[in-house]
């Protein structure tokens, strides 16, 4: 008996996907996608993300952005300010659309949204 070997869920990297007519289903997440947009590439090849700041600009590793709107932080009286500068960033896979790792003088390592951040 032959077992069909599935590709993870591109969502959220489920092992668990089945296959339903001709859609692949995801059980944890609820994602529905075609066998073949699951693999844009050769099999294996990691697939090139791109992430954009508020207006558009490209981010990558180690760049040094500027905070667009004043955030409001959980457990901490203050937020952070429009304007606050944060070096040295990662661009991570995070929970929530948080794709920057980043440490910000005075609060931290924290995650923040692209959406909510411009390239200096």
């Amino acid at each position: 008996m032959t077992e069909t070997v599935l590709p993870p869920c591109p969502e959220c990297s489920s092992a668990y996907a089945y296959e339903m007519g001709a859609l692949l289903i995801c059980p944890e997440c609820g994602h529905e996608w075609q066998p073949s947009a699951a693999s844009d590439g050769p099999a294996g090849a990691p697939q090139e993300r791109v992430i954009k700041d508020s207006v558009g600009n490209v981010l990558s590793d180690g760049d040094t952005v500027t905070v667009v709107k004043g955030l409001k932080v959980k457990g901490s009286t203050s937020g952070i300010k429009a304007g606050t500068k944060v070096r040295n960033i990662r661009l991570v896979d995070g929970v929530d659309g948080h794709d920057i790792d980043c440490r910000i003088e005075g609060f931290g390592a924290m995650q923040l949204k692209s959406s909510v951040v411009r390239k200096v």
